[in-house]
């Protein structure tokens, strides 16, 4: 055992101008420095003196820095391990997370983050007594469709998040805006659980309507409704055992959250038209674009169904937040379509295209990156793609109190108002025009939806947004439903 007056730190790094770095930027009186270049020496390390924190690179011989984690926590279930290293594949973030890693830290923030986390963790290490059992399946294998992207801190968090929730089977509520991908990280938490063999099912509860999404849920009993001409065994009894993903769960109906609410409770349920009541084990993952909070306010949403779902929360910040990820959001999608991906042929962007990606504020994330690059590659005449092959428009914002905006529309002519400015109305029809011109035309169609948030904030009811877009009501509703406004 240690000396009770010191903690143990044990440092495994094949840099040894790290270690000398580490072991005096980490000295202390009251800690001990232990160093090695190999992974094996640092678990007998580790071993024989009972240390205290163990802080190991990812990529060590003979076996990786995850490997290391997982063999010190399968011995030492409290133990205190801290990664550090380039990070080049998101699952190595979360498997070291579902793991059990204190933190994982990236090479170019040691300078500033190791000696704070280190303390924190030492501090933990002294209060904490934990009995967690390390989880000891096999990593999944990468797949470039459920592949989460991103190097920028907020997602680097989120990664860790996804790690730490998987190791529960506690609901988890998925919050950020349309197209951040929500559905992705839903299906990370499932792959990384223990449940990642079992069922996985995901339901759009805004597609199916509120008459169809009970029986979708729950199933039915023969002859509970017209056209109901068999039992159907619904998604509850499907999953059990499993996981449901229930996405757009803000637009639940009322009466069905209620009926979810029982399972969250008690676990219990009845089909449609049935009497019998069934059980199911299912863990609950929930998506959403809207503010819970302020639906509950509302009466839109039932106060304690949040409270149920809201055990965990995983934030999804949006791309224009986390502009360090378009880079590689956007030649992860670009790989993808090459060869192999419809196009036949190995594509690359210019450096302008790229500055031109970084600097757009994609109002629809991710979603509208992928699409705008797959757009791209089809109709580009060469390998590589310059900033006039993206289907990016300038969109067009408020200019001045009276609403005068500037834009152009897909002639190049301004539409203009009498003082010289580009009135509301005037660009509205332009871009109008433009899209129904063509309506695959990425830009206008983006433009479109900006043109109509203006106006409905620039104008007091719907009936006068809709003579001032020349449409009608009927038009403007089924815009809003279609941009999510």
């Amino acid at each position: 055992m240690p000396d009770a007056e010191k903690q143990t730190v044990v440092i495994a790094d094949p840099d040894p101008d790290f270690l000398a770095w580490a072991s005096k930027h980490l000295g202390a009186e009251n800690v001990e420095i232990l160093t090695t270049s190999r992974a094996d020496e640092a678990l007998k390390l580790y071993t024989d003196r009972r240390a205290d924190l163990l802080i190991a690179e990812l990529h060590l011989a003979p076996f990786e820095g995850v490997d290391l984690l997982k063999r010190v926590r399968q011995s030492f279930p409290n133990a205190m391990v801290l990664l550090n290293g380039a990070i080049s594949s998101t699952n190595t973030l979360i498997e070291a997370m579902r793991l059990g890693a204190f933190d994982v830290l990236r090479k170019e923030s040691l300078a500033f983050e190791l000696r704070p986390t280190v303390e924190k963790a030492l501090q933990a290490a002294e209060q904490t007594r934990m009995a967690t059992e390390a989880a000891t399946e096999k990593t999944p294998r990468e797949t470039s469709s459920d592949l989460i992207i991103g190097r920028s801190p907020a997602m680097q968090d989120v990664f860790k998040l996804i790690g730490r929730v998987a190791r529960a089977d506690a609901p988890v509520l998925i919050t950020g805006e349309s197209g951040v991908g929500k559905e992705v990280v839903a299906n990370a938490v499932h792959k990384f659980s223990r449940r990642a063999s079992a069922e996985y099912v995901a339901i759009n509860c805004a597609a199916i309507p509120g008459n169809l999404l009970e029986s979708e849920l729950f199933g039915h009993e023969k002859g509970a409704f017209t056209g109901a001409v068999s039992q159907r065994i619904g998604r509850f009894e499907q999953c059990d055992g499993g996981t449901l993903f229930l996405d757009e769960i803000g637009d639940m109906p009322l009466e069905i959250q209620s009926k979810l609410l029982r399972v969250l409770q008690s676990g219990e349920f009845s089909r449609v038209g049935g009497n019998q009541t069934l059980t199911s084990n299912v863990r609950i993952l929930a998506a959403t674009n809207k503010h819970l909070e302020a639906e509950v306010e509302a009466s839109r949403f039932r106060e304690d169904l949040f409270y149920r779902l809201n055990v965990v929360r995983i934030h999804i910040p949006p791309l224009r937040q986390r502009r360090e990820d378009i880079r590689l959001l956007a030649e992860h999608f670009l790989s993808r379509q090459g060869e192999g991906g419809g196009v036949g042929r190995r594509m690359q962007f210019s450096p302008e295209a790229i500055d031109l990606l970084e600097n757009h504020d994609w109002p629809g994330n991710v979603r509208e990156l992928e699409n705008t690059i797959q757009r791209a590659c089809v109709l580009a005449t060469g390998n590589v793609l310059l900033p006039r092959d993206l289907p990016l428009g300038r969109v067009p914002r408020l200019g001045s109190r009276d609403g005068a905006l500037s834009a152009t529309n897909n002639n190049g002519a301004k539409a203009t108002g009498g003082n010289g400015s580009v009135s509301l109305e005037a660009a509205a029809q332009a871009f109008l025009q433009a899209s129904e011109a063509d309506p695959a035309l990425g830009p206008a169609l983006m433009a479109e939806r900006e043109i109509i948030r203006a106006v409905l904030d620039d104008s007091k009811d719907d009936t006068a947004a809709a003579k001032r877009l020349g449409m009608t009501k009927a038009m403007l509703k089924k815009r809003r439903e279609q941009y999510e406004l």
